[in-house]
């Protein structure tokens, strides 16, 4: 071990291979793992002690940041029949507001609150670009590298991701008024891009890609333009796209197309591991098999997909045909990966009647399948090396208090599943690491205090007068 190695020792840490006992791990000046070895039966003098068991980072593949201001702002019914739909004029009118500072202090905020909740890397789907009369800013990125520069100073692992934007509905409709700080060419949005890669280079612990919003918000023309501009830039870049997260979207889909938007885009772009299908609540049979066949991820969010009232993704029959999937907290109604995953579970529960529905006959505790499929799924939607305890792999994990009241006295064959299903008092989530750094130490983060005061901030300029 060379003087630019740092090192930690854990009783207990979870490898690819499952857990282990007695593990060293190892990693450069630059975040990155390079060796982890188990059975280590004498630890040098100099190393560092986790507190407890140790477990990987949870990757977040979607998140909007400036939509975690408006958490609890909507839970009231002003709308006779509300739904997604009338949601989405609420958060408009509220993304109406923002402005480069709130947006930088709002993004601050949710990454601290991520990472308390042990996520440690974070794909950004952000779409709001221009001023809010719909004009560019100075520096057309402005608002993305607020976002970039906030998960750099929390310590977040970052996939920005920016938005294309274009049509309020299938058929190339005109975009909205309020839509107008969103709107932009693919030529338009890959110059933003550029601009992000020359101002913020990408590095270890910071990837860029792009996201076409949804099927109604590009065309088929500028959509290929999008990818083929991307890959000119980045050929491996990830691409995320919203897609069939509400019925209403799947009629117009087939009512203006002819197909419904899963099959559509499967059948027309060569859709591999490195897209994230985000939601894909309403999908078919042969689109279950079909997104299974190409490797893509299918992006779950479901404490928004409940709050929203979207529907339940066929999680039963996509795992059982192999697919891919990672989980998001998308408008951050929560941050907690754990409630994510209860919420996959239980609602295959509800819809089967059922109990244990997720696992598998390889896997049969559910919590475990879940994690570590969050984890594969994940990681590959961040196009970063993040997601496992492995050489060469990001030096992201989380140290977990082996007090608390659902981990005592077990062992670590049930860890997972106390976790995930055993929602008592405060996280188990006791430290997090990200690039090798501690970030949250004994559930605070490093600069927790100067960070909430400029949330409070934000909120109070945002909410004055709303």
């Amino acid at each position: 071990m060379n003087q630019s190695t740092r090192a930690i020792f854990a009783e207990h840490a979870l490898l690819p291979d499952g857990w282990r006992r007695n593990v060293l791990l190892e990693w450069n000046e630059q975040g990155a793992l390079l060796n982890v070895t188990p059975d280590v039966h004498e630890v040098p003098a100099h190393v560092a002690r986790a507190s407890g068991p140790i477990v990987p980072g949870m990757p977040n593949l979607h998140s909007h940041a400036f939509q975690r201001a408006m958490a609890g702002l909507t839970e009231y019914r002003a709308n006779p029949t509300d739904s997604f739909w009338s949601w989405r004029d609420l958060m408009y009118r509220f993304a109406a507001r923002i402005t480069p500072d709130t947006l930088g202090a709002i993004a601050r905020w949710l990454y601290v609150e991520m990472l308390k909740a042990g996520y440690t890397s974070v794909c950004e789907f952000h779409y709001v670009h221009h001023a809010a009369d719909g004009q560019r800013y100075a520096n057309p990125a402005e608002l993305a590298q607020r976002v970039v520069d906030a998960a750099s100073e929390t310590g977040i692992g970052m996939t920005m991701l920016p938005v294309s934007y274009q049509y309020s509905g299938f058929g190339s409709q005109p975009p909205r008024d309020d839509q107008r700080r969103f709107i932009n060419t693919p030529e338009q949005l890959l110059s933003i891009l550029e601009t992000l890669r020359q101002a913020r280079p990408e590095h270890g612990g910071l990837r860029y890609g792009v996201a076409p919003h949804s099927l109604r918000a590009v065309s088929d023309a500028s959509l290929r333009a999008l990818i083929e501009g991307l890959d000119a830039l980045s050929p491996d870049a990830p691409v995320h796209i919203h897609i069939a997260e509400q019925t209403a979207e799947v009629d117009a889909c087939l009512a203006a197309e002819g197909a419904r938007p899963v099959q559509w885009l499967l059948d027309r772009f060569d859709v591999t591991g490195r897209w994230c299908l985000v939601h894909a609540t309403h999908i078919d049979a042969n689109e279950t098999a079909g997104l299974a066949k190409r490797g893509a991820v299918a992006g779950l969010c479901l404490t928004t997909e409940a709050n929203l009232g979207d529907g339940i993704f066929p999680a039963h029959e996509y795992l059982d045909a192999g697919g891919v999937f990672g989980i998001g907290s998308d408008s951050h109604i929560g941050v907690d990966w754990r409630s994510e995953l209860r919420l996959l579970e239980y609602g295959q529960r509800l819809a089967r009647r059922q109990r244990n529905v997720l696992a598998s006959s390889q896997t049969a505790h559910v919590a475990d399948r879940l994690f570590h499929g969050a984890l594969t799924g994940g990681a590959l939607a961040t196009g970063r090396a993040v997601g496992a305890l492995k050489r060469g792999a990001r030096a992201d994990w989380l140290v977990l208090d082996a007090q608390h009241p659902t981990l005592a006295e077990q062992t670590s064959e049930t860890w997972l599943s106390s976790i995930v299903f055993g929602e008592h008092g405060e996280t188990q989530v006791l430290d997090v690491y990200t690039g090798g750094e501690r970030v949250v130490h004994q559930r605070r983060h490093r600069d927790e205090a100067r960070l909430y005061a400029d949330y409070r901030k934000a909120l109070s300029h945002l909410l004055s007068g709303a």
